[in-house]
């Protein structure tokens, strides 16, 4: 695992840690990487009963680092690259929510784009005052491909419709009120307390018990139909290796308004 993420453990406890302040948090390969070497070592971790997820720096996760979509010089690599990316983005939030621990997500600053999807893939989401939320993929000429699901399950399908259309910035009281998160506090600190007090909630639960429960919640639902996820990184893909995304992404890096065709 790199340091991209850090994943340490207190007694029952664990924190996973997305860490590159620098950027965000934004997801690139490294972080991938070792996001998987850390679901992979927490999904059989039977000493645990609680994972608590966080991003370092004031911010919870700006979602993918677009600096590395459409980096290739060849259309069908492009194709192929976004096409796997997607891919993998949406298998990691299905392992997360799947875990055998409760996972509850501390939110600050930013939670955006497949930030959003760490956020509804955990069962508990608190969030303090200053965190914002987006999903800001048509803005950039892509699509919400694999975060899409979560927020509709979360949220219902009307408020998520609506964030990924609009793709504007909502405050943390507004998440509250929709659904996104189960709870807003007022700053860093009564985020760490609140975090605290669930855990400790959490830790008095037994760990068979906390993961059969976590397993009969998924199996009342399917997340999305069959072939969504595939669809979905098929779509990501087509965007994200056009013009448009070219253009929106430039204009992102740039801080002006996208220029559209047509």
């Amino acid at each position: 695992m790199n340091d991209t993420v850090l994943l340490t453990r207190e007694g029952p406890v664990a924190r996973l840690t997305l860490n590159r302040p620098a950027r965000r948090n934004a997801m690139n390969g490294a972080m991938g990487e070792a996001l998987d070497a850390a679901l992979d070592e927490l999904a059989v971790d039977r000493s645990l009963r609680v994972v608590v997820m966080s991003g370092a720096g004031g911010h919870f996760c700006a979602g993918l680092d677009l600096t590395e979509v459409g980096s290739q010089a060849d259309e069908a690599e492009r194709l192929a690259a976004a096409q796997d990316r997607n891919r993998r983005a949406g298998e990691r939030f299905v392992r997360l929510a799947a875990l055998p621990q409760v996972v509850v997500a501390a939110i600050e600053g930013a939670a955006h784009a497949g930030g959003l999807g760490w956020v509804c893939a955990a069962d508990i989401a608190i969030a303090s005052s200053d965190a914002r939320f987006c999903a800001p993929e048509v803005r950039r000429g892509l699509v919400p491909a694999q975060i899409l699901p979560w927020l509709v399950r979360r949220m219902g399908r009307s408020a998520a419709t609506r964030m990924v259309l609009r793709a504007d910035v909502i405050d943390a009281a507004e998440a509250g009120r929709l659904g996104l998160v189960q709870q807003v506090v007022a700053d860093r600190a009564a985020l760490d307390a609140a975090v605290g007090a669930v855990v400790a909630d959490i830790a008095e639960g037994a760990p068979l018990a906390l993961a059969e429960t976590k397993a009969l919640i998924a199996a009342l639902g399917p997340l999305s139909p069959v072939g969504y996820a595939e669809a979905g990184a098929q779509a990501f893909a087509r965007c994200a290796a056009g013009e448009e995304a070219r253009e929106g992404i430039a204009a992102f890096r740039e801080k002006r308004k996208p220029r559209w065709a047509g």
